[in-house]
């Protein structure tokens, strides 16, 4: 034996039926935060907020270049010759 029940209810109506707490203000809330944090992360990667960003970082860059060139170099004058012994 084969039983079908059809229950024609909007959500709501079905919530209210079980007893389950309406959920709807809270949801509200939460989305209205959720909206906020996501416009507020849209305009850190813009492409203008990108580019204030890394211009400010290219100076830093070049300088670090800098050292690790003059660091090798040094390192390259200071460095005692080495021989090599199968040339013999």
């Amino acid at each position: 034996m084969k039983v079908n029940v059809e229950i024609d209810c909007t959500p709501l109506e079905a919530r209210q039926f079980f007893g389950l707490p309406d959920v709807q203000p809270m949801q509200t809330v939460v989305m209205d935060n959720l909206q906020k944090q996501m416009l507020a992360n849209i305009e850190k990667v813009s492409p203008e907020a990108l580019m204030r960003a890394g211009s400010r970082s290219i100076p830093k860059i070049a300088e670090r270049f800098g050292d690790m060139f003059v660091t090798m170099a040094a390192s390259a004058v200071c460095a005692p010759a080495t021989r090599n012994s199968d040339a013999d």
